[in-house]
């Protein structure tokens, strides 16, 4: 997979910023959805939710496909994933950081009671 450039996380991390994007994913990650069907569960316009909808593209993490007069959306998961891929290699580093202090204040501990 290799690492992933700036500009994808940027996207991918910008895209999930805001709550109603990620509950736009969260309902494309059970199926694929219409637009207007998206749309009907917000309190927000058609047109607001059409432009959340435009970042969630540009990241990567939508595909529309047009089905007549209906867009259709699904979730493209392999974005997220190089991300959680890029932080999961942070997630080693400051559990391996974590681990080694634990064994320096246990050790520490150990002679200063002696």
């Amino acid at each position: 997979m290799g690492e992933p450039s700036t500009a994808l996380l940027d996207r991918v991390f910008g895209a999930v910023s805001d709550p109603t994007r990620r509950e736009i994913l969260q309902r494309l990650s059970r199926a694929d959805e219409r637009v207007t069907d998206v749309a009907s569960h917000f309190s927000i316009s058609l047109n607001s939710v059409s432009k959340h909808v435009r970042v969630l593209e540009t990241a990567g993490l939508v595909t529309r496909s047009v089905q007549g007069r209906n867009h259709v959306l699904s979730l493209n998961a392999a974005p997220m994933a190089e991300a959680a891929a890029w932080m999961e290699s942070y997630r080693e580093f400051w559990s391996d950081r974590l681990a080694a202090l634990d064994r320096f204040v246990t050790n520490a501990g150990e002679d200063a009671s002696e």
